[in-house]
């Protein structure tokens, strides 16, 4: 069982044409007589003869559920990126590398969870292909060439939620592996398969926009290959009925349990991750390992400070594993662990247990932190390092809401998830990818599913809206007018949905269907606002309108004039309607509902946000957002589009004070930023990153003034801080900005500025607003 970590970097390897537009050679396999949509793991093999060394080896591989290939021993890639029936990804791989003139072997490993699946896995049966590129790989082709081996040594564990965590917890089970019932070195080219079957025709592979019948429809991968690095725990925090030292867990000293013994040792990477744990393990016959993993020690169910231990238990999904025996065993999860705590839980039969070592392969969309942040409040350091590890961890084949309980990706999250990887990064493939996602998700009604891929059907018509926004987002970050356009059929569907659902007697959204969660807040059962079901929520119809002026802009942008001015009509229509029957002149607030019996941070939020609230009045109604503590709260995720209101309404420099939230978080031990104020669910969940997109695009003031970011506004808001730097990449270059507060009141500033050439813009401070263009340049400013 080799489980070397994959050091891969994106591969950007051109399909041969011809594999776009017919059947491909290469047939979809499978084993002889397994139960095609029930649990199982498979090992394929083909012995490929090669008469010299190749220069280039290009194949397309796939597989349902999920595959790991290996070429010679050499693991290679691991796929395919998640999709749906429709757009079932292949990976491209050059294979020349790991290629010798000679005999070659070609190895994967293929598992489908069945009914363990993850929500996020959607799958049809299980299948795997690889097919050659051109004539020069065809030897490689999947057929009956190939051998199988069906795996009885896994079965499902850790699948009941009761037994966990007693909460919604859908990435899919644990593994239970016995090494005596396993192919050890299987994927080496030494291995004897003699015995092994051929491999079954399942169907013949089709591209998407192909086929009569298809199985899967194949489309080539959008993202890189993802990240995997070696990543070390690096403390034992308890150990019972052995006593366990650090040092085992460098790799350079083994730990050996004693024949007979039960014992417990908890480990502590110090920092949540997402891994693949790999044990490696020698002799220990009879002997069982289990492997739990927690993002936080619960005591009474409730996690508290995540640094301490004391008096704490470990709760969570976990793995098992039954050593043989034999030498130098490897045990690695066919899926990706969430962790801070791995606890070890050890009962050995009548031969000793030796671990040879631990170590995680740490593993996720392989972002490159592109952006910087600095300022003299140092503490601003610790929420960027954290943010920016929780925007990692909830990155991968798609945005995840949060890695350890589901892995889903919802539009409410990814749209924050987005903005923070153009801004830290400057990658927009996987927004890309998540747009078209969404896009392939959609329902007869045209509203898109709120998670996608998903295997269960969810609509939250609010993350609808948010989906729209996204493509708002990329318009503005992103010159790309073919991408853009291919959504507008399916933007007019979402907005139709909502324009049907309006009360047309009172020019507020009435009675609507499905799911309308807006936040996690208390005062909102299950998340959705007072009026979201029975009809006149303020709240989801101001988020309507805030997007209908966001369609407007980009319908008007690409000449649909016909169709920005009815959604510019429409918005001002409800925008009235809704100000009139809700809002609240004595509290100066906005109301749930018409009834004014109920009020929330959020109505006012988005009363601002789509300009329902007269521009004279923003800063008052803001004011009391901010003021009022008897109004529901903004959780971390709201928070987003509160701090977007404080900027609409110029009072972007309260944005600093707003970070006690989390700094709160850091008090408590987090390494990743919560889905939730205590007591959360999710101790790492991507809306909670914003802090990163924010020191960003309010502190340091950097946006882009016209679509595609071909101009740029920076409007620095650096409330009570004297210093400030930035950079963030932009598709031309760099943008940095350094300002230092000036002056013996702190009003006048020296900033110095730097664009890439080509990129003009304004620097505004105050009432003063400075050119820029590319190149550096320096202002001082008094005000």
């Amino acid at each position: 069982m080799s489980f070397l970590s994959m050091q891969v970097s994106a591969q950007d390897l051109p399909v041969n044409p011809s594999l776009l537009k017919d059947h491909w050679k290469a047939s979809w396999v499978s084993a002889p007589g397994a139960a095609q949509r029930e649990y199982g793991v498979y090992h394929f093999r083909k012995a490929l003869t090669l008469a010299a060394k190749p220069g280039r080896y290009i194949v397309h591989v796939s597989a349902d559920n999920r595959y790991r290939l290996f070429v010679n021993g050499h693991p290679v890639c691991s796929g395919p990126a998640r999709g749906d029936l429709y757009n079932w990804n292949f990976e491209t791989v050059d294979l020349a590398p790991y290629l010798q003139a000679g005999a070659n072997t070609l190895a994967a490993l293929v598992w489908n969870m069945g009914v363990y699946a993850p929500v996020a896995q959607v799958t049809n049966q299980t299948g795997f292909v690889l097919q050659g590129d051109t004539e020069n790989e065809k030897a490689a082709n999947t057929d009956k060439t190939w051998k199988v081996f069906s795996d009885k040594a896994y079965t499902p564990c850790s699948i009941d939620n009761g037994q966990r965590l007693h909460t919604y917890m859908v990435t899919g089970p644990g593994d239970h592996v016995k090494a005596a019932d396993y192919p050890w070195n299987w994927e080496q080219p030494a291995y004897d398969d003699s015995s092994w079957p051929a491999a079954v025709h399942v169907t013949s592979p089709s591209p998407v926009g192909q086929g009569s019948d298809n199985f899967w429809s194949l489309a080539p991968r959008t993202i890189p290959l993802m990240e995997e690095t070696p990543q070390r725990l690096q403390k034992v925090r308890r150990a019972t009925g052995i006593t366990a030292a650090d040092d085992f867990l460098t790799g350079k000293a083994a730990l050996t349990i004693p024949a007979n013994k039960t014992v417990s040792i908890l480990l502590d990477q110090t920092f949540n991750t997402v891994a693949y744990p790999e044990l490696v393990v020698s002799q220990g016959a009879g002997s069982t390992v289990k492997m739990t993993y927690a993002e936080a020690l619960f005591h009474d169910h409730k996690k508290g400070n995540r640094n301490e231990i004391e008096g704490r238990e470990i709760l969570g999904n976990y793995d098992i594993f039954e050593p043989d025996g034999g030498e130098q065993r490897h045990f690695r999860p066919l899926w990706v662990r969430t962790y801070r705590y791995l606890q070890l839980d050890i009962t050995t039969g009548s031969q000793p247990l030796v671990i040879n070592d631990l170590q995680g392969s740490y593993t996720g969309y392989p972002f490159v932190q592109k952006a910087s942040f600095t300022s003299n409040d140092a503490s601003l350091k610790q929420i960027w390092d954290v943010g920016w590890r929780t925007a990692r961890l909830c990155a991968g084949e798609t945005y995840f809401d949060c890695p350890y309980y589901e892995q889903l990706q919802y539009e409410g999250d990814t749209r924050i998830q987005s903005l923070i990887s153009l801004y830290v990064t400057g990658d927009d493939r996987l927004m890309r990818k998540a747009i078209h996602d969404f896009y392939c998700s959609r329902v007869p009604e045209g509203l898109t599913q709120g998670r996608y891929p998903s295997n269960r059907l969810q609509v939250i018509p609010p993350f609808s809206l948010y989906w729209v926004s996204m493509i708002y987002d990329y318009w503005m970050h992103r010159k790309d007018d073919a991408f853009i356009q291919q959504y507008f059929t399916a933007v007019r569907g979402v907005l139709d949905w909502y324009e049907r659902h309006i009360d047309q007697q009172k020019h507020i959204l009435g009675p609507m269907d499905w799911w309308g969660f807006t936040d996690w807040n208390h005062a909102f059962p299950g998340g959705t606002p007072d009026g979201a079901t029975d009809g006149n929520s303020s709240v989801i119809t101001l988020q309507y309108t805030y997007t209908l002026q966001q369609a407007a802009a980009l319908f008007a942008h690409y000449g649909k004039q016909q169709d920005a001015e009815h959604y510019r009509q429409l918005a001002a229509t409800l925008n009235k309607g809704t100000y009139d029957l809700c809002f609240d002149k004595a509290r100066n607030e906005m109301a749930n509902t018409p009834k004014r019996n109920t009020f929330s941070q959020h109505a006012s939020i988005m009363a601002v946000l789509s300009g329902a609230v007269p521009v004279n009045q923003e800063k008052v109604v803001l004011q009391r957002v901010l003021e009022d503590t008897s109004l529901s709260q903004a959780t971390f995720y709201y928070r987003f589009y509160l701090n977007l209101a404080l900027k609409k309404a110029g009072m972007a420099n309260l944005y600093y004070a707003q970070l006690k939230p989390w700094r709160d978080m850091l008090d408590m031990g987090l390494t990743t930023f919560a889905e939730n104020p205590e007591p959360t669910r999710s101790d790492c969940h991507a809306w909670s990153a914003s802090p990163n997109y924010d020191f960003l695009a309010t502190i340091c003031g950097i946006m882009p003034a016209k679509p595609g970011f071909a101009a740029v506004k920076i409007q620095p808001a650096m409330g009570a801080l004297q210093e400030v730097s930035g950079t963030m990449p932009h598709p031309l270059g760099n943008i940095t900005v350094s300002l230092k507060r000036t002056g013996t009141d702190g009003k006048g500033v020296s900033a110095e500025i730097t664009l890439p050439e080509g990129l003009a813009g304004q620097f505004i401070w105050g009432h003063i607003t400075m050119p820029l263009k590319g190149g550096k340049q320096n202002f001082l400013i008094k005000n």
